[in-house]
């Protein structure tokens, strides 16, 4: 096998190997050569009565309420290059992705579908990053490379009470080096309300040698003024009170400055390849009574290399008289993303669904 990198550059890209690429989606569940666009049944199926068999009869799939549908069952050694997935904004809290390893009882990914791609609040927002982008509307693309050695296995729980349809597909690539390759992991939590003077958890400790990679932050505040002074702290190898690397404020983790706010502006979006401000949900003086915040910092140029254990953490702080520094009770999700030397890890419990909720509208049909 040629020795290629799993994140190729251009210059990687005219390189000839001998890896193979493949392709997971309703219209060839299992991915096999030749296997595409054979189906004589499925969601286009009434769609396509004149056309038959070739003409986007099986398109989507319909997952039941409480089903956990396979979304992918690859054997073997491989990496999956990319993920593009869609489905109605009010499922994005309501389905739980998850991604298991070489045959591994625990998820390495566990996190709600949304908020994986960068969508936390069930409101578009464009995302255009190296890593993840989030298109209109609603069109979900994962380039984080996920390799394995012994089979993966992706699903998607439907924790809500009606069945919803999903269009997906999942690009791979067989045959390619991955001696050295670390397993790709991803962890949610959300506090809300972040208790008083707490720190809101991104990655519980985990242990053994591994990558942070990445963190997605879907931020609520429940309180006036300016909210992201608090500092984002990493705690690598035997660090227990304090970190090796802290941060010196939450919009200057994300790559901006002076709290986002630009004169005669105020906060103004952002979308690069590797950090951003891609949303900023306004107060409509209704029912939408917060502001809102979508933010990414990718680590892939300046990953976070850990020996022997992480733990990641954020504060929230705002600003109080005297000059002070406010513990803030702010409404935060994250997703922190990791490479690590195992296929599983310690895994945070996913809260009940009614706490994942984040609309209060009772009918959201889109």
């Amino acid at each position: 096998m040629t020795n290629s990198p799993l994140l190729p550059g251009l210059g990687d890209l005219a390189l000839l190997s001998s890896a193979q690429t493949w392709s997971i989606s309703p219209e060839n569940f299992d991915g096999s050569k030749g296997g595409g666009a054979k189906a004589t049944d499925g969601t286009g199926a009434q769609c396509a009565r004149d056309l038959g068999q070739g003409w986007k009869v099986s398109p989507s799939v319909e997952i039941e309420p409480g089903e956990t549908f396979e979304l992918a069952n690859i054997p073997g050694a491989g990496v999956i290059t990319h993920i593009w997935a869609t489905t109605h904004r009010n499922n994005w809290r309501r389905l739980i992705l998850r991604a298991y390893w070489d045959g591994a009882d625990t998820p390495a990914v566990e996190t709600p579908y949304g908020d994986f791609f960068g969508s936390g609040w069930g409101e578009f927002a464009q995302l255009s990053s190296q890593m993840v982008a989030a298109n209109p509307n609603g069109g979900f693309n994962s380039y984080w490379p996920m390799p394995f050695t012994d089979g993966a296995r992706l699903t998607l729980e439907n924790r809500s009470a009606e069945k919803v349809v999903v269009y997906y597909q999942i690009t791979y690539e067989t045959g390619r080096e991955l001696t050295g390759a670390g397993y790709f992991h991803a962890q949610f939590h959300r506090s809300n309300p972040l208790p008083y003077k707490q720190t809101h958890p991104i990655i519980d400790t985990v242990s053994g040698h591994g990558k942070y990679v990445g963190t997605y932050l879907a931020w609520g505040v429940n309180n006036t003024g300016w909210w992201g002074e608090g500092e984002i702290k990493f705690y690598l190898d035997g660090d227990t009170d304090f970190p090796t690397i802290a941060g010196t404020g939450t919009e200057d983790y994300i790559g901006g400055a002076w709290n986002f706010d630009v004169p005669g502006r105020g906060y103004v979006e952002f979308s690069t390849p590797y950090l951003g401000l891609h949303q900023v949900i306004r107060p409509d003086g209704l029912y939408s009574s917060q502001q809102r915040f979508g933010m990414y910092r990718w680590h892939v140029v300046d990953p976070i290399n850990f020996q022997q254990d992480l733990r990641v953490d954020i504060q929230a702080l705002g600003w109080q008289t005297g000059g002070r520094y406010r513990p803030l009770t702010d409404d935060i999700s994250s997703v922190g993303y990791f490479y690590l030397d195992a296929p599983s890890a310690n895994l945070p419990e996913l809260p009940e669904q009614d706490f994942l909720e984040v609309s209060g509208h009772p009918v959201d049909p889109q």
